[in-house]
């Protein structure tokens, strides 16, 4: 084996020793040959013979095992016990179950080969896990990954779950409102220098979901570009799971994320959660942006003026879609809007606090003010969002105003 490989494969799992060695097996058929990467599995606690299954395939790969205590779902801290014993430049991460082609590693070397730092996010055959195709594991499970693929060449119940929603735009992250949403562990790759320049996984994160998300969305700020290649595929073996649990977790870790990263965008998708659905996330922040270019120039002067006069002096307030306008109250307001530039005017000078928000979830607590104003800035986000800025206007104060409706 050699001491300086290009690539490093790590595999998080529990409790996954059949899944693990379909995994394995399916790596040892790597074009580039199993002398250029090396493979860490990352066990989450498991009490099954993972580590047996490992040991298995260490005379065909250049493969090591790290085990963690089980406290729980933390698939984002075990990714980061593998990156941190990985020697490779590029780290391309890859779920327990997962059945890479054989052209996988060498489709993630290429699409690297490029002095712009990027995430490349690689194509999952079969991944539709609410709606696995029907009669597909037994075909997987006995072919080579590329024979499956020939097999189910042209089904599109066969597609990767985000096939149609990347399809309008040519396969093009970046054409995208978000082009980091999509990045899912399944299959994924970064430089190591990149991954840990932006800190790795946030290991707070507990149970399933969004610990991706929330990785990619620190790496898009750090300046990353994102890329969804079709060549660096696998197959994904359907396989049972408990989503009223994955959801439950889904949305708490959705709420971290935003408490963590208070922006409209973010806000947005810790909603759509909620509400149950964020694959169309990208589209909902593309409407918002849409909508600030044209509510810009709205101004909500005269709106917030009357809300405030009939509210009283003294009065708490808080004001959803502020714009630039600098409420004349006598106590600190609370202002929220979707523009960042705006918003800083409006807070300019101190006194009044200010949220980086659109009003559908803000960090204010329950109560806290006596009266919410909406105003008319909100007017493009009402047909999606008019209940969630009710509900969270009636959390936050005693009385809600829709000066925008008036």
């Amino acid at each position: 084996m050699t001491a300086t490989p290009l690539v490093t494969v790590i595999i998080p799992t529990y409790n996954r020793d059949t899944m693990i060695r379909r995994t394995l097996a399916a790596l040892t058929r790597q074009s580039i040959g199993t002398d250029r990467f090396e493979v860490l599995v990352a066990d989450d606690g498991g009490s099954d013979d993972t580590l047996a299954v490992v040991q298995e395939f260490t005379g065909e790969l250049d493969v090591r095992y790290v085990w963690q205590p089980d406290r729980g779902f933390r698939a984002g801290q075990a990714r980061n016990a593998g990156a941190r014993l990985a020697t490779a430049p590029l780290l391309v991460f890859l779920d327990s179950g997962a059945l890479a082609g054989p052209g996988f590693l060498a489709a993630h070397l290429a699409a690297h080969g490029t002095p712009e730092r990027r995430v490349v996010v690689g194509y999952a055959y079969g991944y539709n896990p609410e709606e696995p195709m029907h009669g597909a594991e037994e075909v997987i499970l006995s072919r080579h990954p590329e024979e499956t693929v020939a097999h189910f060449d042209g089904d599109p119940a066969f597609h990767d779950l985000r096939h149609g929603m990347l399809e309008p735009y040519g396969f093009d992250l970046e054409r995208r409102a978000l082009p980091w949403d999509l990045t899912w562990t399944i299959n994924v790759s970064v430089g190591r220098g990149d991954f840990w320049a932006a800190g790795g996984f946030d290991e707070s994160f507990v149970g399933w979901g969004a610990e991706d998300s929330e990785l990619a969305y620190r790496l898009h700020r750090s300046g990353l570009r994102f890329a969804f290649d079709r060549d660096a595929w696998v197959i994904e073996v359907p396989h049972e799971s408990d989503w009223d649990v994955q959801d439950e977790t889904y949305r708490v870790n959705m709420r971290q994320f935003l408490a963590t990263h208070r922006r409209p965008e973010i806000e947005i998708g810790e909603r759509l959660v909620f509400h149950g659905s964020g694959l169309d996330w990208s589209e909902h922040v593309q409407a918002l942006n849409e909508w600030a270019v044209k509510a810009r120039e709205v101004d909500v002067a005269e709106e917030v003026a009357a809300a405030v006069r009939e509210a009283g002096p003294g009065a708490r307030i808080a004001v959803f879609g502020c714009g630039a306008h600098r409420p004349d109250t006598t106590v600190p307001a609370q202002l929220c809007d979707f523009d960042l530039d705006l918003l800083e005017q409006a807070t300019a000078g101190g006194g009044h606090t200010g949220h980086h928000a659109i009003g559908i979830h803000t960090p204010l607590a329950d109560r806290s003010v006596d009266v919410v104003v909406l105003t008319s800035r909100l007017a493009g986000l009402r047909p999606r969002w008019d209940e969630d800025l009710h509900a969270e206007a009636a959390r936050v104060g005693l009385r809600v105003v829709d000066a925008g409706r008036r």
